[in-house]
């Protein structure tokens, strides 16, 4: 388990991966399906 503030970095090593929003998990899937994910991308990466 990996807790990291740097999701892009995080993502990027992940071969699974959960985002958390208050506690529940709000998206899954590996790192490169969150790393493309508009919703990931705009809410953690800065990209809009």
């Amino acid at each position: 388990m990996l807790v990291e503030q740097n999701a892009q970095q995080a993502l990027s090593r992940a071969h699974r991966a959960y985002v958390l929003e208050t506690g529940r998990i709000t998206r899954a899937g590996t790192g490169r399906e969150l790393l493309a994910d508009a919703g990931v991308k705009e809410a953690y990466l800065g990209v809009a």
